[in-house]
């Protein structure tokens, strides 16, 4: 059995990228809760991390409605280099090794570089998200909002708004699918093989072009489950952030050979 501190191969080609059916993202939802049960510990340890960092993006934001909505939204982008932990879980399962949380966290060292520079980046596309949002609502919106509540209502109530909402909505889509394509295999090919930054970005778009529909579907069920978390005070979240976690790793192991 391989080391655990090793990368699994000593990547020296390019991997393939495989076709997937279109149901399996269900079937990666379904490994994902199977690698939850059988690491329960560490598991719902990480979603009680995405859990208070939900509570305190709502605390922070709450009366700043552009930083409310970019920071639910940078919540979504970062999740990839955020899932890292429990990438590493999955990885470890596989090698028929157990994981406590800080073993979990020994896969950062594993090209850390590589992986500190993708971090970087999506921090960076985050704080671009942030800066539109804050111009768009500036000078498009016209609402005076105190809070969060009263954006929604103001945006929801008001029909002269909806072409504002439907714009900040279109650009933040366009941010996310990108985003979306960039990581969709990238961290966890980071964590499991020994390859640079640009060379994961690229396989990871490679995978999305070639699975298009089957990942939007992906995309979708993410985005779906991100949002019933939220909508349960969070609580959801420290269950369903685990579950996606692992099947985010079943989806890397699916879509590359």
């Amino acid at each position: 059995m391989a080391n655990s501190s090793n990368v699994s191969i000593d990547q020296s080609s390019t991997p393939e990228i495989r076709k997937v059916s279109t149901g399996q993202p269900f079937v990666w939802l379904r490994a994902g809760l199977a690698d939850l049960f059988e690491t329960p510990i560490a598991s719902i340890a990480y979603g009680l991390l995405f859990a208070i960092a939900g509570d305190i993006i709502l605390i922070f934001s709450w009366r700043h409605p552009h930083l409310f909505t970019a920071a639910i939204s940078g919540f979504l982008l970062l999740g990839p280099i955020l899932a890292a932990g429990l990438y590493e879980i999955s990885r470890r399962k596989e090698q028929g090794l157990t994981s406590t949380f800080v073993e979990s966290l020994s896969g950062l060292q594993r090209n850390r570089e590589s992986l500190a520079f993708f971090g970087l980046a999506l921090a960076a596309l985050g704080i671009a998200w942030e800066r539109i949002s804050a111009i768009l609502f500036a000078l498009l919106s016209g609402a005076n909002a105190t809070t969060a509540t009263e954006l929604l209502r103001q945006l929801i109530g008001d029909p002269q708004q909806w072409p504002f909402l439907a714009l900040w909505l279109f650009i933040g889509a366009l941010l996310a699918l990108l985003v979306f394509a960039l990581s969709v295999i990238s961290v966890p090919l980071l964590l499991d093989r020994r390859i640079d930054t640009v060379s994961a970005i690229l396989l990871s778009l490679k995978a999305f072009a070639g699975n298009y529909p089957v990942l939007l579907l992906w995309a979708a069920l993410i985005v779906l489950l991100t949002l019933v978390g939220f909508a349960s005070l969070l609580f959801g979240l420290i269950i369903i952030m685990p579950i996606l976690g692992h099947a985010s790793w079943h989806a890397y192991r699916d879509l590359v050979e």
